[in-house]
């Protein structure tokens, strides 16, 4: 374990630069008294790291100094080559950067890692969108990526789903995200928070000279990670009790599926009743007919009525020439 830290705190400085004992411990999820202790031992290693003292004192390497990759783990090392984003690189227009960096990474590896590395790139490939995704066209891809690596203002034309549908917007791109093959990019629009918007709507792309500065502590991930939240609150804002016949909890998925777990209570009959969340009556109705039979709503009473009008003309349709 300390082998793994010590090697830890080398690519940390190697990376970031000048790091405080407190902000290497943070990162470490340590004590600053481990720090010292890793930092002396570094020290007695012949390590060329070194400490400024004062209020913006802290750790850093030798100017030039570079760790090797023999540290790496084997499992580190699989996983490094396990990562399924030449897709997605390919489309930032980084496919031969990324061939060439992993090629350079795998020259630095010991024989032995090498060799696990090449079994993982020939065993698995990892292809997160799903079968029946229908695969955007993102021909601005290049030109946003290129916008939030440089921290430059975009104007553009976006199509959303409400009218007036293409709309002009001036966007400061934070960062792009890649969800189930489709990428996002979040960006402020003027003074307001940050928005989430496709890069498939997004119709022209006209770059800027102007320079933009994100919020202090803006954080990719856990805006992303509080966007998908509140997406799920907001997608599905009503709950229907239903009854399942056996085995059609089977049949459920997603948030329905997980409902059914926690909320279903077997009943005399054999069948299930659950409370299940819904983003529409409309929806609801189209989702719970693939069950047919095999499912009883219960409640709202606008829900019940809309199947069983549906119903009443299937039974019409397919009996009308008996």
């Amino acid at each position: 374990m300390k082998a793994g830290r010590l090697l830890s705190i080398l690519l940390l400085l190697q990376t970031r630069g000048l790091m405080t004992a407190a902000q290497l411990a943070a990162e470490l999820e340590v004590s600053v008294r481990t720090v010292y202790r890793d930092i002396e031992a570094l020290h007695t290693a012949g390590v060329p790291l070194y400490g400024d003292a004062g209020h913006a004192g802290g750790y850093r390497l030798l100017d030039g100094y570079r760790t090797r990759l023999t540290g790496l783990t084997r499992d580190e090392a699989e996983a490094l080559f396990l990562s399924g984003v030449p897709g997605p690189a390919a489309d930032l227009g980084l496919g031969p950067v990324l061939a060439a960096a992993q090629l350079k990474v795998r020259a630095a590896l010991p024989a032995e890692l090498r060799a696990h590395a090449d079994r993982i790139s020939a065993r698995f490939f990892l292809d997160a969108p799903g079968w029946y995704a229908q695969e955007e066209a993102t021909e601005h891809l290049p030109e946003v990526a290129s916008a939030v690596w440089e921290r430059r203002v975009l104007r553009v034309v976006y199509r959303r789903w409400r009218e007036p549908t293409d709309v002009e917007r001036t966007l400061e791109p934070y960062g792009l995200v890649l969800k189930a093959g489709r990428w996002y990019v979040v960006a402020s629009a003027g003074s307001g928070p940050p928005r989430t918007y496709r890069v498939d709507q997004i119709l022209e792309v006209h770059p800027t000279e102007e320079e933009f500065t994100p919020p202090d502590g803006f954080d990719l991930a856990a805006y992303w990670t509080a966007y998908q939240e509140d997406f799920h609150r907001r997608l599905h804002s009503s709950e229907a009790v239903v009854r399942l016949a056996p085995g059609a909890t089977d049949r459920l998925t997603g948030a329905a599926a997980q409902a059914a777990r926690t909320t279903g209570r077997t009943e005399d009959d054999g069948w299930t009743r659950a409370v299940l969340p819904i983003e529409s009556i409309a929806h609801a109705h189209d989702e719970f007919l693939r069950l047919g039979a095999e499912i009883e709503v219960v409640e709202p009473a606008e829900l019940r009525a809309r199947i069983t009008e549906t119903t009443r003309k299937l039974a019409r349709l397919y009996t009308a020439g008996d």
